[in-house]
């Protein structure tokens, strides 16, 4: 890498579970909080007994409606190794915008292929079960600050990445890296991706405790900031919080990849895996309706989404809510409005075409029992920080999965 390629990178890191300044923490008890690179929490045998959130979201029941058939979605990381037991035959050809040796099939830091499991594992060897296993990954390899203080590689990986993203047959965006630096370039290609259509989740960063600064590209305007909740439905103590957050999705106790060498499981907490969760709640919910745009879709979702304030509103913590696929995949919910505006910046898209079919609004059904928010821990707040929620159609009861994050570098993993 030239001088000038040093000047103009940007610190980067996956924003989700480790050391480092991936920022990852394990919950060991109920206000007990140890770093997850500490100690394996977890081995493939039974890593799936601890995906909470699976059961919560009625993850089984939406299966027999759809699995994601249909939907790729790129997932812009550290990489995707598409031989563990649960990604076999889930991850097609993609792209390498490192510069550096390797390709996008191998992952440096076992980030990526966490992201790429908790989207579309199928579970097999005992592996991550996906919330959509019917989708395919398109991974698209980036670089974090620690590869590029050990490689010579592109200095406009992210913005490279983001375009051939777009350009691909990817229909979802999933990027749980963020850098406090924006580009001109990078912004550029975050406004191309929308223009392609496309509907792209990012992580809001882990660093609440750590001077809560901007992460890019969740910050961007076009893009869905995913902001991480525990069990309660309480935002994580790390989940950055502020005007980038959209939408909250499951985060807290999540399993992931220890490191690249795929041999055991952790326990941890971040937005990264809040954002795989929503990217992969968004493929559900346009695999059953294939003629929305991504407008529709992500209309639906906020539509949908759980809150104890009133609808349109934001929680500065939450968003529009916790992400609820169900509410739609299973009880019709959720109104796509108008397949050309986007309800982040309420502007036209050019990317977006309308259709008779994808146009009109779906009946909703009547409210029934587990459709709402439930009072609880959502009630001694009126700032949207803690919600007790119902995720699909099951109260989720836990513990409170905080946790102070350390952050070192820019580029970071959520």
């Amino acid at each position: 890498m030239t001088a000038g390629m040093r000047q103009t990178r940007k610190c980067r890191m996956p924003l989700g579970f480790r050391g480092r300044s991936l920022g990852t923490v394990a919950v060991a008890a109920a206000l007990s909080v140890g770093f997850a690179g500490a100690a394996p929490a977890a081995l493939a045998a039974d890593v799936q007994s601890k995906q909470w959130y699976l059961s919560a979201m009625q993850a089984e029941e939406m299966w027999k409606v759809t699995t994601g058939e249909g939907i790729k979605v790129a997932v812009i990381d550290s990489g995707v190794n598409p031989s563990t037991p649960s990604l076999k035959g889930q991850v097609l050809k993609g792209f390498d915008a490192t510069g550096a040796a390797g390709d996008e099939h191998n992952d440096y830091r076992g980030h990526g292929t966490t992201m790429a499991e908790l989207i579309a594992g199928t579970g097999k060897g005992g592996g991550l079960r996906g919330l959509a296993p019917g989708v395919k990954i398109i991974p698209m390899r980036i670089t974090d600050t620690e590869f590029q203080n050990q490689h010579s590689v592109n200095a406009h990986d992210a913005e490279d990445a983001i375009r051939a993203a777009a350009d691909s047959d990817a229909k979802i965006i999933s990027m749980s890296v963020g850098s406090e630096s924006p580009t001109q370039r990078e912004r550029d290609a975050v406004q191309y991706a929308q223009d392609k259509g496309k509907l792209f989740f990012a992580s809001v960063g882990n660093g609440a405790r750590n001077g809560n600064r901007e992460e890019y590209p969740a910050a961007y305007p076009q893009v869905v900031g995913v902001a991480a909740a525990d069990r309660n439905g309480k935002v994580g103590a790390y989940s950055q919080y502020g005007q980038a957050a959209e939408i909250a999705a499951p985060g807290s106790d999540i399993p992931y990849w220890c490191d690249e060498t795929f041999q055991r499981y952790c326990d941890g907490n971040g937005t990264s895996q809040a954002t795989a969760i929503a990217s992969a709640s968004a493929a559900l919910v346009w695999s059953a309706h294939p003629d929305w745009t991504a407008n529709q879709v992500l209309n639906v979702l906020f539509d949908t989404a759980s809150r104890d304030w009133e609808k349109g509103t934001l929680s500065k913590y939450l968003g529009h809510g916790l992400i609820r696929p169900s509410m739609n995949i299973l009880k019709g919910k959720g109104n796509p409005g108008a397949p050309d505006i986007s309800p982040l910046t309420k502007e036209k898209t050019p990317g977006s075409s309308p259709s008779p079919a994808s146009a009109s609004s779906q009946p909703e059904k009547k409210e029934g029992a587990g459709d709402t928010a439930m009072a609880g821990s959502g009630k001694e707040k009126s700032d949207g920080s803690s919600l007790g929620l119902i995720l699909g159609g099951a109260a989720v009861v836990v513990v409170l999965g905080g946790g102070a994050f350390a952050v070192a570098r820019k580029r970071r993993t959520a």
